[in-house]
C-alpha cells in the first residue's frame, strides 16, 4: 500500500512533531564560564577592618551585556552551595556573582550576622566590583541593573543590602527573619522578645556551624584566599560532574581583567547543598561548606591590601583590627587570654556576639543589648527603606523563621508602594520537598520581569502550595499551589469560629525541664525524611492540657495564624507552649510541628492570655477535631528547671481560624507524560494504518491441534549476549503434570513467560494445541498461569477479587466456572472474608484459583508451593492432581526435588538455558537406582544432572 496526498503529510507532520520535541529535549544549553577571584573590602564601624572574600563571578552564557544577580548562602555555606543556581541564571542571560560572606568557607573576617557594619558594606563593595565589569548592563555610571536572591542568613542579607544601597532593582529573599530577636525568643502574646522564650536548639546549632573542628563537615583541606596581588589557586574548586541544566558543564579559569585573578580548574562542577532555589533544611546550608573556619591563621590583610597571615583567636594572636565602634555597632575584636576558649564556644563568630549568645543562653532571657544587637541585623531596624520589587518565599515547615516573618517583611516593604509578592512553598529549615524547580522558576520570572523588563508575567499576589494526593502513574505525592490575586496575611481573609470544651486542668513542669516534649527537632525534620515535620508530636504525660472541638461537619481549609484565649490559675511566672493540632487520622498530628512560647504571670484568680498561634495552611478534614494543648516544656526550647504546678483552662470557649476562599488551586491533575501518551498512541496508530501494517493469521499447525505445548529451538539472550535460553525443545501431552526443573538462572521463568506471550523469543517457536504464540495470540484464553507471586486487593474478598479479575479478562461470566474452580482450591468460607486476613498458604491457593478460572487446559504455575507450610503442601499436591485427572495439563516449576517428585509424573531438568534431559519421573529414578536395590531420589538425580553432586 502507498502513502498518497494528505495521508503523507499527515504522517510527514507527526514525524516532524516527534523529532522537535526530541530536539528540544536534549538540545545543548549554553555552556556557562565560572571565574574565581578574591576580593578585597574593608568594612567594621570604621571602615578599617579588611577582609578578603572569595567569590566566583559567572558571565552571561548568552554573551554580550545583561544584568547582574548576587546570590547569597545560607548560614554555614559557602560560596559554592550556590554553583547550580548561579549556572541557571547565567544560561538565562544574567551576569552572577557568588561570594562566601565573611566567616564562611575561605573568606577572612568573623560572622557578624549580617550587620549593617560588616556584611552588609561587604556587598555595597560587591556591587562597586560588578559595576565595573564589562559583561554587566549599567542603568548609569557605577550603577549596575542588579537583583539579590539567598535564603535564610542569604536571605537577610538580601533584604538588608536592599535598604542600605538605592543601586539595588529587585531581591528574591527565601526563608528569611524579619525580626531575628523574635526569631530567637519568640512570644505568641505579641510582648515582644524582651518576654520571649528562647530558641534554646536552633540557636545552639548555629553556633556550632559557626565553629572550627574537625568533626565539621568540610573542615579538612581548608584553603585560604591570600595577597589578592598574587596569583593563587583556591580548593573551592567545584568536584567534577555535569552542572545542573548545563551541557558541557561550566569552566573556571582567571577573570579576564582582574589583576590576580584565583583560578580554580575543573569544568563542569556542581556541588551539593542548600542554596536560594533549594531553601530547605538547615543541615544542608553545612554541607558545601569548603572550610570549617579560618582560625587559626586566618590572613587579615592590611590597609595596603597584603594579607598578613596571623594567628586569630590564639592566646597572643592577633586578630582583624580592634575598632572602638559607633554607637549602637560591634566591635571586631578577640585578643587576650580569653581568646581561645571563645573561638572553642562560639568559632568564627564576633566576640561581642559570642559574649552576648554565652548569656542569653545560660539565662534563656533576651538581654536589651541582645535585642538591640539581633534586631540591628534585621529589616526590622530599616522600615521603609526596602523600596524594592521583591519576591517573598517562605517555608511552610520552618520552626526557625516561620510564615509570620515574611508576613511583617511583605507588609513592611508594600508600605512603600514597592510590589511585593509571597509565595508559601514546601520547605523550609524544617524538610519539606524543597520545589527546586519552582522556585527556580518563580525566581527567574521576577528577574525578567523587573530586571531584564522582557514582560514576563509576575503571577499571582499570593501562591500557596498544598498537598495534590498522588500521581497515578508514579504513585509519588503531587504539589498543587493555590494562588490569590491579593494577599490575605495571618489573619486570613475571613475566618470560621471553631468551639472548644474541655475543663480546668493541672499541668506541672518537671523539675530540670526534663523530659520535655517533642514538636519539632531542629535539623532533624529533613533527616528523617519529613517524618517530623507534620505529624510526630508528643506531650508528656502531666505536664499538657486538652480542649477539643467536636468532628467537624465539613472540611476547615485553615489559612493564617488561628487565635485563642485562655487563664492561667497559680502563682508566679508561667512557660508554656500552645499547639494545635488536627486530630482523626491514624494518630492526632501538628501541621508543620509548629509551636507558639509565651510567658504569663499567673494569678489565683486566673490571667487571661490572648494567644496568637503559628501561622499554617493547613486542611482539617469534615470528621476530625481540633485540639489546643497547652504544654509545660518543648524539647527545642528553654525551659524553667524549677518544679511548678498551675492551672489552666479556656477564659473562651472559642478558636478562631482564619481561611482565605481566594485561594484556588488547579487541580492536581496527572503527570505531562499521562497527557502525552494518548496524542502519541494516535500518532503511532496513524503511522501503522498509513502504512499499512496488517495482523498477522493465525499461525496453526492442524498435526499439534491436540498436544497442549511444544517448544523448538526457543532461544532467549539477554542484552549482553549470553543466552537465558538457549535452543530448548521439548512437548507436554494432555493429562501430564510437568515439573520444570533447574536451579537459579536455568532459564524457567523465562521460558514461562514466553509461554504466555509476555516476552519475545529471539528464535525458536513456541505452540499451544497447534497455535503459535504470540502476544494477544487468541489459545492464550486456553492457558491459566501463575508466575512470581499473586497480587491481590487486600480489602475485598477473595471472591470479589476473582470475579474483578474475570471481569477484566471481558469473556463471558458463564465461562468462568468460578464454582469448579473454587471447589477445586478449596477455600471454603474464606472465600467471602479480605484477603488481608488470609495466610501465605490461602493466598497461594487464590492464586492458583484464579489460574484455573475457565478450567484452562493448560495450567502453568511458578512455585506454587512458596511459602506454604508441609500440610498447606499436601493439600495443593491433591489439588493439581485432580485438576490434571479430568484430562487438563498442568506445568510446575519448583525447587521443591521432593514434591516434584510426589506431585509430577513427567519432568524436564534446564541448566544454564539448555534442555538436560525430560521424560517420566519413573524412567529418571529407575535408571538411577542404588547398588542396595532402593528406589534413587530425585534429588540425587537432579545433582547428577547438572554436574553439582558433591
Amino acid at each position: 500500500m502507498r502513502v498518497r496526498g494528505r495521508p503523507r503529510v499527515a504522517l510527514a507532520a507527526v514525524v516532524v512533531a516527534v523529532i522537535g520535541a526530541v530536539a528540544w529535549a536534549v538540545w545543548p544549553s549554553p555552556a556557562v564560564r565560572a571565574f574565581d577571584q578574591v576580593i578585597p573590602v574593608a568594612d567594621g564601624p570604621s571602615g578599617d577592618q579588611h577582609v578578603l572574600l572569595d567569590t566566583t563571578f559567572f558571565p552571561p552564557a548568552t554573551g554580550g551585556r545583561g544584568p547582574v544577580v548576587l546570590l547569597a548562602h545560607g548560614f554555614g555555606g559557602s560560596k559554592r552551595s550556590v554553583r547550580d543556581e548561579a549556572v541557571r541564571l547565567a544560561q538565562e542571560g544574567y551576569a552572577v556573582l557568588t561570594w562566601s560572606a565573611r566567616g564562611f568557607g575561605a573568606s577572612t573576617g568573623q560572622i557578624a550576622l549580617n550587620s549593617p557594619d560588616y556584611e552588609v558594606k561587604d556587598v555595597k563593595q560587591l556591587i562597586d566590583w560588578v559595576a565595573r565589569r564589562p559583561e554587566v548592563l549599567l542603568d548609569g555610571p557605577g550603577d549596575p541593573r542588579l537583583g539579590l536572591a539567598g535564603g535564610s542568613y542569604g536571605g537577610a542579607i538580601t533584604l538588608m543590602a536592599a535598604a542600605y544601597d538605592g543601586r539595588v532593582d529587585a531581591i528574591v529573599p527565601q526563608i528569611t527573619w524579619h525580626d531575628l530577636a523574635d526569631a530567637l525568643f519568640p512570644d505568641a502574646t505579641g510582648a515582644g522578645p524582651a518576654e520571649g522564650v528562647f530558641k534554646r536548639m536552633w540557636a545552639g546549632l548555629f553556633f556550632s556551624r559557626a565553629a572550627d573542628s574537625p568533626l565539621a563537615p568540610g573542615a579538612d583541606g581548608r584553603n585560604v584566599p591570600t595577597d589578592p596581588t598574587q596569583p593563587t589557586t583556591t580548593s573551592s574548586a567545584p568536584p567534577n560532574g555535569t552542572t545542573s541544566g548545563t551541557s558541557g558543564g561550566t569552566s573556571s579559569g582567571t577573570l579576564p581583567g582582574t589583576p590576580g585573578a584565583a583560578s580554580s580548574g575543573t569544568a563542569g562542577g556542581a556541588s551539593s547543598g542548600t542554596s536560594p532555589t533549594t531553601p530547605n533544611a538547615t543541615p544542608s546550608e553545612t554541607a558545601d561548606r569548603t572550610s570549617g573556619g579560618t582560625s587559626p591563621a586566618t590572613p587579615s590583610a592590611t590597609s595596603s591590601g597584603t594579607a598578613d597571615r596571623t594567628s586569630s583567636g590564639t592566646s597572643g594572636g592577633t586578630s582583624d583590627k580592634t575598632s572602638s565602634g559607633t554607637s549602637g555597632g560591634i566591635s571586631d575584636g578577640g585578643t587576650g587570654p580569653d581568646a581561645g576558649a571563645r573561638e572553642a564556644q562560639c568559632g568564627r563568630f564576633l566576640p561581642a556576639i559570642c559574649d552576648m549568645y554565652l548569656q542569653v543562653a545560660e539565662t534563656g532571657r533576651a538581654t536589651p543589648a541582645a535585642v538591640e544587637t539581633l534586631r540591628r541585623s534585621s529589616p526590622i531596624s530599616v522600615p521603609g527603606k526596602i523600596r524594592v520589587p521583591t519576591l517573598l518565599i517562605q517555608g511552610e515547615h520552618d520552626s526557625l523563621f516561620p510564615l509570620s516573618h515574611a508576613d511583617a517583611n511583605a507588609r513592611a516593604i508594600a508600605a512603600t508602594g514597592a510590589p511585593v509578592q509571597v509565595a508559601w512553598f514546601d520547605g523550609g529549615h524544617d524538610g519539606g520537598d524543597g520545589e527546586p524547580d519552582w522556585v527556580a522558576e518563580r525566581t527567574i520570572a521576577w528577574f525578567g520581569h523587573w530586571l531584564k523588563k522582557d514582560g514576563t508575567p509576575l503571577g499571582d499576589a499570593f501562591t500557596v502550595t498544598r498537598d495534590g494526593g498522588r500521581d497515578p502513574g508514579t504513585r509519588r505525592p503531587v504539589l498543587v499551589h493555590a494562588a490569590a490575586s491579593r494577599y490575605s496575611g495571618p489573619a486570613g481573609a475571613s475566618s470560621a469560629s471553631v468551639r472548644l470544651a474541655g475543663p480546668d486542668q493541672q499541668v506541672a513542669g518537671p523539675p530540670g525541664g526534663s523530659p520535655a516534649a517533642i514538636s519539632t527537632v531542629p535539623g532533624m525534620s529533613g533527616l528523617l525524611g519529613g517524618l517530623a515535620g507534620d505529624g510526630v508530636a508528643i506531650d508528656m504525660p502531666g505536664q499538657a492540657a486538652a480542649f477539643e472541638s467536636a468532628p467537624l461537619a465539613a472540611p476547615l481549609e485553615v489559612t493564617g495564624a488561628p487565635s485563642a484565649t485562655v487563664k492561667v490559675y497559680g502563682e508566679g511566672e508561667v512557660t508554656l507552649f500552645a499547639k494545635l493540632y488536627d486530630v482523626g487520622g491514624q494518630r492526632p498530628s501538628l501541621p508543620q510541628g509548629l509551636v507558639a512560647p509565651f510567658r504569663v504571670t499567673a494569678t489565683p484568680a486566673g490571667t487571661p492570655v490572648a494567644l496568637t498561634l503559628p501561622v499554617i495552611d493547613h486542611r482539617f478534614d469534615a470528621g476530625h477535631r481540633l485540639r489546643l494543648v497547652l504544654s509545660t516544656t518543648d524539647m527545642g526550647y528553654a525551659s524553667p528547671t524549677a518544679p511548678a504546678v498551675h492551672r489552666v483552662g479556656l477564659a473562651s470557649p472559642t478558636l478562631t481560624a482564619p481561611t482565605d476562599p481566594a485561594l484556588r488551586a488547579a487541580g492536581g491533575g496527572l503527570g505531562w507524560w499521562t497527557w502525552a501518551l494518548p496524542p502519541a498512541a494516535l500518532a503511532v496508530a496513524a503511522a501503522i494504518a498509513l502504512t499499512g501494517r496488517r495482523r498477522r493469521a493465525d499461525d496453526l499447525d492442524p498435526a499439534l491441534g491436540g498436544v497442549p505445548l511444544r517448544i523448538t529451538g526457543l532461544t532467549k539472550r539477554y542484552r549482553d549476549g549470553d543466552p537465558a535460553v538457549d535452543e530448548l525443545s521439548f512437548q507436554v501431552d494432555r493429562g501430564q503434570v510437568l515439573g520444570l526443573l533447574g536451579p537459579n538462572g536455568a532459564g524457567k521463568t523465562t521460558t514461562m513467560r514466553m509461554m504466555m506471550g509476555l516476552i519475545h523469543p529471539d528464535a525458536g517457536e513456541i505452540r499451544i494445541f497447534g497455535h503459535r504464540v504470540t502476544p494477544g495470540a487468541p489459545v492464550l484464553s486456553r492457558l491459566g498461569s501463575f508466575v512470581e507471586g499473586p497480587g491481590f486487593l487486600p480489602h475485598l474478598s477473595g471472591r470479589e477479587n476473582l470475579e474483578l479479575y474475570w471481569r477484566a479478562t471481558g469473556r463471558p461470566k458463564g465461562d468462568a466456572h468460578m464454582e469448579e474452580a473454587l471447589e477445586i482450591a478449596g477455600l471454603g468460607a474464606a472465600l467471602d472474608r479480605a484477603v488481608r486476613t488470609y495466610s501465605q498458604g490461602m493466598r497461594q491457593r487464590l492464586a492458583i484459583a484464579q489460574a484455573m478460572l475457565g478450567l484452562p487446559d493448560l495450567l502453568v504455575l511458578d512455585e506454587p508451593t512458596n511459602g506454604l507450610d508441609p500440610p498447606q503442601i499436601a493439600e495443593m499436591r491433591r489439588v493439581l492432581t485432580r485438576y490434571a485427572a479430568a484430562g487438563r495439563t498442568v506445568i510446575v516449576s519448583s525447587h521443591l526435588l521432593a514434591e516434584v517428585e510426589q506431585t509430577c509424573d513427567h519432568v524436564v531438568v534446564m541448566h544454564r538455558g539448555r534442555l538436560v534431559t525430560a521424560g517420566p519421573v519413573t524412567d529418571l529414578l529407575g535408571g538411577t537406582a542404588p547398588s542396595n536395590g532402593s528406589r534413587g531420589r530425585l534429588e540425587d538425580v537432579f545433582l547428577d544432572l547438572i554436574g553439582d553432586k558433591a
